[in-house]
């Protein structure tokens, strides 16, 4: 976005995109009147200072006053901030309410549990070089991976949250090994991890005007069974859910495994006990009659017509080829793209 583009933006509607990409504990302030407020006629470093310093307060009354953070969350949240400020353990990137319930939560409020978890995901993060691979890593063979790995984000579930849809039991496993390799398929899957936070629920919290932190998901595993999940394909899920679970964490909200038959249902009791009980509880195991359970969650419009909804996405390739969702939509990029600005 460049500087000529932001001077053609009215000042008020830039601070509106920034306050609803920062988050509900902003929101409040949009309901002050633009035209007659000292707000409207702040410049950009005035609009960042104030909330920079808003953004340090420990118990946001305006909040609690609206019941959108839990009064005992946020002292625990709180509590754990303090806890790695006080050994100079929180980069300012995650120096974030939402980021530090997550570790919080799948802890259950254990402050010294939930600060280990954080600190490993760290040092996770830099033996890996993880941001590097957010801002570098190119996965050339995407196209090819396609074609044999349906899978892809389709619009957003009933809430607003993104919705990531797998066909894991149409997987050609032996194509999906020559295009690719186990390490650069996780180092792909880490590098959509990051975009999804970083771009795909600041997208989604816009368009919802509410706070959007995990993902809804669908698993397709018709066909799948204990005698074609190879030894590789075991190896690849292991890594990926032990990277999902312990580095981001409470990303998840529901995930609907559809199609189950009963040589996917043996397979599944190996496969779950490589699993936290905290996202056990967030998914359901379902046969072929799913779609009224899956439809209770999503519109019929954001679901496939391969999976009993009505979108068919045929100008684009097909439904899992398009990465569609708000944080497609250019209106909202643009919101994006003023938001780094201000930063």
């Amino acid at each position: 976005c460049s500087c000529t583009d932001v001077h053609q933006l009215d000042r008020a509607e830039v601070l509106e995109f920034f306050l609803l990409l920062r988050g509900p504990a902003y929101w409040h302030i949009l309901q002050v009147d633009n035209k007659n407020s000292t707000i409207s006629k702040m410049s950009f470093r005035s609009i960042e200072q104030l909330l920079r310093r808003n953004s340090k307060i420990k118990i946001s009354q305006s909040i609690i006053a609206n019941g959108i953070h839990d009064p005992k969350e946020e002292q625990s949240v709180q509590a754990l901030r303090e806890s790695l400020l006080a050994s100079n353990q929180l980069p300012e990137k995650f120096d974030d309410h939402h980021v530090l319930l997550r570790f919080l939560r799948m802890r259950g409020f254990n402050i010294i549990k939930a600060k280990e978890m954080f600190l490993n995901m760290l040092k996770w993060r830099e033996d890996c070089a993880v941001d590097t691979i957010a801002k570098d890593f190119k996965f050339e063979e995407f196209d090819a991976l396609k074609r044999c790995y349906p899978h892809g984000f389709h619009g957003v579930d009933r809430f607003g949250r993104p919705l990531y849809i797998e066909r894991i039991g149409s997987v050609d496993l032996s194509k999906l090994m020559q295009v690719t390799s186990i390490d650069r398929y996780i180092k792909y899957h880490i590098s959509e991890q990051e975009k999804t936070l970083s771009l795909r629920y600041p997208a989604c919290s816009l368009a919802a005007k509410k706070h959007i932190s995990s993902t809804t998901a669908i698993l397709d595993v018709k066909g799948l069974g204990m005698n074609n999940f190879s030894k590789a394909a075991r190896e690849m899920f292991i890594e990926i859910q032990k990277i999902d679970s312990n580095y981001y964490p409470e990303t998840l909200h529901q995930l609907y495994i559809i199609n189950a038959g009963s040589g996917f249902r043996a397979l599944w009791r190996v496969l779950k006990a490589f699993m936290e009980a905290r996202t056990l509880k967030k998914i359901q195991v379902l046969g072929t009659n799913y779609l009224s359970t899956v439809l209770e969650a999503v519109e019929p419009s954001n679901l496939p017509e391969f999976l009993g909804g009505t979108c068919s996405c045929s100008a684009t390739g097909g439904c899992l080829l398009q990465d569609k969702g708000p944080w497609t939509d250019a209106g909202i990029i643009r919101a994006s793209k003023v938001r780094l600005l201000i930063r």
